[in-house]
This record gives structure tokens, sequence and C-alpha cells, in this order.
């Protein structure tokens, strides 16, 4: 996915972070069973990314597609994905794709945090890796004359101690595999869990090493800078103008945060 509809899907995840505090999984189910109703008709693809009509008018069609089907917080997470323009009709399909596992992750990280996404995402990669084993295995979770209830099942009993969350994915990427084999969209998951991990890993340059105090001092200013755990990793570039530099993720540092940065170098300063 590039240009208009990268865009696009970075507008309307950003929207759902506000709405990922306190989602359960029925968020989830329910935006992957309007995926369903996508998939199943082109036509309503193609309305849905017609860029003549406006974006307003496709959240009033999606709206009477999916109301009184649908939880309200879903619908609104769908109205706000058909008002953006996409490139094209399977964008959209693997945007809301898209959403629907970060809702999945994010339950996943709710409560344990890092430890939940470690979880998450062993239990996936266990998965991956007993499929791509055996070619038994990968016919028959991709056979087209069995029935999806079989085949998700068939996959659940190759993860038997996987938590709702890894249940939810892998039997999504069975079911509705969207053109991949089940392990390369598990693959895909594994890929949006990594990616919401680095939230918890703090990569950090300093102009010099850190005593164990100074490093203490970092790891809880940085704790109460982003409002979680975080995992700290320092390393050391002499070259470093400005004493102290942060990457969370692929959050952009503000000058509100430098501000806090600078507060922070002060801390680690004495």
């Amino acid at each position: 996915m590039a240009g208009v509809s990268s865009v696009s899907l970075a507008s309307v995840r950003e929207g759902l972070e506000s709405r990922l505090p306190g989602a359960d999984l029925a968020l989830a189910e329910d935006l992957f069973g309007v995926l369903a109703i996508l998939d199943s008709n082109a036509g309503l693809r193609r309305a849905l990314t017609d860029p003549s009509r406006s974006g307003q008018d496709k959240a009033v069609l999606a709206g009477q597609l999916i109301g009184g089907r649908v939880s309200s917080e879903a619908a609104d997470v769908v109205r706000d994905l058909v008002s953006e323009r996409w490139a094209n009709a399977r964008d959209i399909g693997d945007a809301l794709e898209t959403l629907a596992a970060t809702v999945v992750i994010s339950v996943a990280e709710q409560g344990s945090g890092a430890e939940g996404l470690e979880q998450l995402e062993n239990e996936l990669y266990a998965f991956v890796q007993v499929v791509a084993s055996n070619h038994a295995l990968q016919r028959a979770l991709s056979e087209t004359q069995a029935t999806p209830e079989s085949k998700v099942a068939l996959g659940l009993k190759l993860v038997p101690g996987a938590g709702p969350a890894a249940r939810l994915l892998i039997s999504q990427a069975i079911e509705s595999p969207r053109g991949l084999k089940p392990a390369a969209l598990v693959e895909r998951f594994l890929e949006l869990v990594a990616a919401r991990q680095q939230r918890w890993i703090a990569d950090v340059s300093v102009t010099r090493p850190l005593t164990a105090d100074q490093f203490e001092r970092l790891q809880s200013g940085l704790n109460g800078l982003y409002g979680r755990e975080l995992k700290v990793n320092v390393k050391v570039d002499p070259t470093l103008i400005g004493g102290v530099r942060v990457s969370v993720g692929d959050e952009m540092v503000d000058s509100t945060v430098v501000t806090r940065l600078s507060e922070l170098r002060r801390t680690l300063a004495g």
C-alpha cells in the first residue's frame, strides 16, 4: 500500500488509537465481519473508494450497510475508514484488516503491556513454525473443499495453549486468508505485533557511558515521560549534539517532548 492509501491508513490508525484503551475482542470481530462483507462485494468496494464521491456520502452508505449489525464503536471506525481516500478498491479491505488486527494486538497488550505482546508473538510464531514444517498441514489449511469451521478447528489444535487474541488472529487467517496462505497472513499479523512492541522500547543515544545511577534515573524519567514501563537500550554516540536523543517506536519528538528531554538531561547531570 502506497501513496494516498498509505496516508489514509496512517490517519485512521491514529484515530483508532483513542479507542484502543478498554477495547475488547468483540470490536475486532465486528471489524473482521465488515471486512468479510467488503470482500464479498466488489461493487460495494468500488462505491466506497470512488474518488468522485464525498467522504460524507461514503460514510452514509457504510452506515446504511452496517447499521445495527455491529457495535456503534465499530461503526464509527468503519465510517472513519470509508471517509478517507483510497487508491484502489483492494486497499480499503487491507486497511480494515490492519485495523481489526491492531485492535486484537492492543487487547493482548492491555494489562501486561510488553509481556502480553511477547506472548502473542510467541503463539503466532509457534503456529507459523508448525505449519511451515508440514506440507500436509499447509494443504489441509488451504483445502477449498473443506469447511472453514473444520480448517479453523485444525489450525487451533496446533496451538492448544494459545490465548484468545492469538486464536482470533489465527482463525481469521485460516477462514479468510484473502489470497494468501494462512501462515503468510499470520506472518503479516506478526509484523504488526513487532511494530506495536516498538512502543515499549526506547533507543537512547548519549554522548558518554552512563553510570548505574544515571541509567536508573534515565529509566525512571523515560517511564514517566512516555507513561509506560519501557525497555531502554543505550548507545554511546560522542558526535551527538544535545546530550540525549530518544526514539520510542516511530514517535516523533515535538517541542513539548524536547523541553521534557532537556529536563531529563538535567536530571542525568545530577
